[in-house]
């Protein structure tokens, strides 16, 4: 096989459109700060339903400017779920708080509503309420945010989602982002993610006071603002209010994510088209496909399937005969808690058994825009032999 034959389990739809709107930015006369990041703000505000938008570099970035802004600190906790990607746990961490998780719902991965209320309820008695909640969109599916939502009024803790996988997506006919259900939410503009500003984020909100804490966290704690500011000795003066750091989206990046935010929808259908012929092909295999809530509309960054539990240990061998094929199929995700660095604050295998059993079982598929029916075949050729090869299906 050749390098072209390669299939990513994700990857970026950059069409000349997309090309023509960076090189417009480069011949202007901004290449940090410009127009282009205003108005990416603007149009992903609208887009969700929000009042308010916040460019970042990174979704990372969004992410503990959401924990800064709701004054997150060493005295405080953070709960979020161990399926996801470090910077949703990390983020509490570069505020000195301590972080803890609430186990997954089996069908759907993502933060079980019903666990999350257990644990509030040890929590309460013991005095140890969080201050925060970061529930996790995963593979583009959104939590039960009612649930979450519920529970926020009666135990006092604020919401940040994480929507990383999740843009384009919507809970009970309303989209991911509308902040009818949390504080703050943040996207993720990554390459293989639903659309792309090559590196970014984007946390949206509702409340002015959130979105000017975060603007100024983002830039590097300054503003020019006239409201603001304890003196004005002329246009070129600023002040420095707090601590803050460089987490500003450039205008390239704003004008790719802007071109990209125009085609959301279409890419959003096509994955929808992508994700019924996997299930037609795959139906008949011994593993699980993903379960998609009847309160969901998923955006579908992911197409994790699962392993059947006795055959746990066998993912290694099927991963690998995938990645000899030339397909890049990937694990989503490491439990948080069993990483070195949440191991050494305490957190032990067993902590949190169904997030470590569904990692244990799950593979993600190739999903994205552009992916072919003539790929999807070969994946699931390939899927189906493996699992022949590996006696998991016969």
């Amino acid at each position: 096989m050749t390098p072209t034959d390669f299939i990513p389990y994700g990857r970026q739809s950059i069409g000349e459109d997309d090309i023509a709107a960076v090189v417009r930015s480069l011949r202007s006369d901004f290449l940090t700060q410009g127009p282009c990041v205003s108005e990416f703000e603007q149009a992903l505000a609208a887009k969700v339903g929000a009042g308010y938008a916040v460019a970042a570099n990174s979704a990372t970035s969004a992410l503990h400017l959401a924990c800064l802004a709701l004054g997150v600190s060493a005295n405080d906790s953070v709960w979020t779920c161990p399926n996801t990607f470090i910077a949703s746990a990390n983020c509490a961490r570069y505020c000195g708080a301590s972080v803890d998780f609430v186990d997954i719902d089996p069908r759907t991965y993502v933060m079980c509503a019903d666990k999350l209320a257990e644990k509030l309820i040890h929590a309460k008695a013991n005095g140890k309420l969080p201050k925060v909640v970061i529930p996790v969109h995963f593979a583009g599916q959104s939590c039960d945010m009612v649930a979450i939502y519920a529970l926020s009024e009666e135990y006092g803790f604020h919401i940040i989602e994480d929507a990383s996988h999740a843009i384009g997506a919507t809970y009970r006919g309303t989209p991911v982002g509308n902040g009818q259900y949390s504080d703050i939410c943040v996207f993720s503009f990554h390459p293989v993610k639903i659309i792309t500003s090559a590196e970014g984020g984007m946390a949206v909100t509702n409340d002015p006071v959130l979105a000017n804490h975060m603007r100024t966290h983002a830039q590097q704690g300054t503003t020019k603002s006239p409201d603001e500011l304890t003196q004005m000795p002329g246009d070129w003066y600023y002040e420095q209010h707090t601590l803050g750091f460089n987490y500003r989206m450039t205008e390239l990046q704003a004008a790719l994510g802007l071109s990209q935010l125009s085609k959301l929808d279409d890419f959003i259908a096509e994955r929808h088209e992508q994700f019924a012929r996997y299930v037609e092909l795959l139906s008949d295999l011994p593993i699980g496909l993903p379960f998609q809530a009847e309160w969901a509309h998923s955006s579908l960054h992911l197409f994790p399937i699962l392993l059947p539990k006795p055959h746990a240990q066998k993912r290694r061998a099927i991963f690998d005969a995938l990645r000899q094929a030339n397909i890049g199929v990937q694990v989503h995700y490491i439990p948080v808690h069993t990483q070195p660095y949440y191991q050494a604050l305490g957190f032990q295998l067993g902590d949190f058994p169904i997030a470590e059993d569904y990692y244990q079982r799950t593979l993600s598929l190739p999903l994205f825009v552009g992916l072919s029916a003539e790929q999807q075949d070969r994946v699931a050729q390939v899927l189906r032999q493996s699992l022949i090869e590996n006696e998991v299906f016969a």
